[in-house]
């Protein structure tokens, strides 16, 4: 990707500097834009405007942004890609597109189990997709389509949060747990049907203000959650279950809310026996406003002094077979995941299981002890 056109902002890991630094991209290098000022991105998000404050800040040029990503896929310790983000909550909304709506009300009547999955998706997916593709969530038509799904006893809770009034906003990570670029995804070992979800990731400042938006997996433990809705913590939140980056867009007069509303996001799943997944999801096909999944998230029902990071969600829900029929796809330690965006970059990571991932063991307090260490509060 081309990021001469665009205000990008990021986060890498800098030994020299003895930790985590703020970053722009200029011109294909990158700065550091690290200050009293604004030490962290949760700081520069509630600015005004941040495109003026980068575009009218120098930074010190730190490394050809070619040589950032090539180092960070080689995971090297002096310096890498971070996650974008740092005291900001990381939230996801789920079954915000039909499609993997029906995918999740599949999961839930499989009870987990990709053997049955294929005939109830035979049976009853048709059924759901067609009944649902224009509806709107919440509307008096989606209500009826309700009680019609009542009536013929598929109703599910999945349905409740893709077509009711509410949607669902749950926490998918921790703050400051998120890997970037170039890192291991875990999947804890107690699953053996999972896949990755390639989504749009809102930047949202503490006031509720979309400041920009960049590419994530939520990965996903398709057979943890299929036996329970209850077991969402279990499925989601896992040693470096999240990942985010390369960078946070910011909206400017290059890209815009509605340039992030049509962004068409391709997948592809390398794995090393040579097996290929091609996937895509198109933001023009959600179900739910993006603005109106932050107005569910923050208001006077929940503040996020810190702001927070926000999945909005995926249409990809893969169905084919990897290995056995019927079976559907499932992830292997050591497959590569690329999640893409023509205006948002390229997102890579290597599958591995969540307790062979490098230990998560830098938090909120290592950051702040860090951060004033080197005189930045």
């Amino acid at each position: 990707m081309n990021y001469s056109r665009g205000c990008f902002v990021g986060r890498i890991w800098n030994t020299q500097k003895g930790g985590p630094c703020l970053v722009k991209v200029k011109d294909g290098f990158v700065y550091d834009i690290t200050s009293k000022e604004t030490p962290t991105v949760r700081d520069l998000l509630e600015l005004e405007n941040v495109d003026e404050y980068l575009n009218n800040l120098q930074g010190e040029k730190i490394i050809p942004i070619e040589d950032l990503l090539l180092s960070s896929l080689k995971k090297d310790k002096e310096i890498h890609l971070l996650a974008p983000c740092d005291f900001q909550a990381i939230k996801a909304c789920g079954v915000t597109f039909a499609k993997s709506m029906v995918e999740r009300v599949i999961e839930e009547r499989a009870a987990g189990d990709p053997r049955k999955a294929e005939n109830l998706r035979n049976h009853i997916g048709g059924i759901i997709g067609d009944s649902l593709q224009n509806i709107i969530p919440g509307s008096e038509q989606a209500e009826e389509v309700k009680k019609a799904l009542i009536s013929e006893g598929l109703w599910s809770q999945y349905l409740e949060v893709g077509i009711g009034k509410d949607a669902e906003v749950f926490t998918k990570a921790q703050t400051l747990s998120s890997v970037g670029f170039g890192a291991e995804v875990g999947l804890n070992p107690i699953s053996n049907w999972n896949n990755p979800e390639p989504e749009i990731v809102l930047a949202v400042n503490s006031n509720g203000i979309i400041k920009g938006a960049t590419l994530g997996n939520d990965v996903n433990l398709r057979d943890v959650e299929g036996r329970s809705a209850l077991l969402l913590g279990k499925a989601k939140d896992n040693n470096a279950s999240c990942s985010i980056g390369p960078f946070i867009r910011i909206f400017d007069n290059t890209y815009s809310i509605d340039d992030m509303k049509s962004a068409q996001l391709t997948l592809k799943v390398e794995g090393k026996e040579g097996y290929v997944l091609n996937g895509s999801s198109s933001m023009s096909e959600i179900s739910r406003d993006p603005e109106d999944l932050v107005k569910q998230t923050i208001g006077r029902h929940h503040q996020y002094p810190d702001g927070f990071m926000l999945f909005l969600g995926t249409l990809f829900a893969p169905t084919e077979d990897r290995d056995v029929v019927g079976e559907g796809f499932t992830h292997k330690v050591g497959d590569k995941v690329t999640i893409s965006e023509p205006n948002l970059g390229e997102l890579i990571n290597y599958v591995n299981l969540s307790t062979d991932c490098p230990p998560w063991d830098y938090g909120i307090s290592s950051f702040t002890k860090n951060l004033s260490q080197r005189g930045l509060l």
